[in-house]
């Protein structure tokens, strides 16, 4: 039941009574008072036609799946000329002659009667296009069988594009980055280079140092060797002497 007393029928833009159950083709409280509606859904509720549909002039989109809907589909064009998208999948739809009250319907867009028994009629997509030329999508494809573009989706789309303006505007964070990434790589640069330096300066006299100690070691081993050719002379002088001295004894 569609109830005044918790809703403001004036106000209300989207009405959702799916598993309600009408009665006599109606659901009690459902009226032409709720002015603003512009989606409604009434999936599940047995209705088996529309006769007693109200007056809806701004609604847009209509969800009757999973009913028992047969025919009488021209009330539509009369109580809501700007339906937009209709859905009667799951009904008792048969024939194209049923659909061809649909025409009158100027701005609907997309039509889906999944799950009718019109579906199993050969050529059924093709001749659908064809009766119905204003519509761009039947069951959720069009005649190139590219799937329909959820809204969620288009919404969520906008929101990052919001989101990359913002950023872009914010912009100067990314050109505070490059410039200290190059600030850095120069200071590491200068870093490198005195480093550079002082390693080769401190090579340099380590190479000096090696060499001096080098000359040190061959003179020192000079010296001891030239003293050790004296004693040797010596020893030869006093050799002879000695064999002298051991001769006249």
């Amino acid at each position: 039941r569609a109830d005044e007393r918790f809703v403001s029928r004036w106000k209300v833009t989207e009405l959702v009574l799916d598993n309600c159950r009408s009665s006599n083709g109606e659901i009690e409280g459902l009226s032409d008072s709720f002015k603003e509606l512009e989606f409604l859904s009434m999936a599940n509720v047995e209705l088996t036609s529309l006769a007693k549909l109200p007056t809806l002039s701004k609604l847009r989109k209509l969800e009757l799946s999973d009913n028992v809907i047969s025919g009488g589909l021209e009330v539509l064009a009369e109580r809501c000329p700007n339906l937009t998208y209709l859905n009667l999948s799951g009904n008792k739809i048969k024939d194209l002659g049923t659909v061809e009250a649909l025409q009158n319907l100027k701005n609907l867009k997309s039509l889906d009667l999944f799950n009718c028994e019109i579906t199993n009629l050969e050529d059924y997509r093709d001749s659908i296009f064809e009766l119905l030329q204003q519509i761009t999508y039947l069951d959720g494809f069009d005649q190139e069988d590219n799937e329909a573009p959820d809204s969620e989706d288009d919404d969520d789309e906008g929101d990052e594009d919001d989101e990359d303006e913002d950023e872009d505007e914010a912009g100067p964070p990314g050109e505070y980055e490059e410039e200290d990434d190059e600030d850095d790589g120069g200071s590491d640069l200068g870093e490198g280079e005195e480093e550079e330096e002082v390693g080769l300066s401190y090579l340099m006299k380590e190479e000096i140092q090696d060499e001096d100690d080098d000359d040190d070691y061959v003179e020192e081993g000079g010296d001891e060797e030239e003293e050790a050719e004296g004693v040797r002379g010596e020893k030869r002088k006093r050799e002879p002497e000695d064999e002298g001295e051991e001769e006249e004894d």
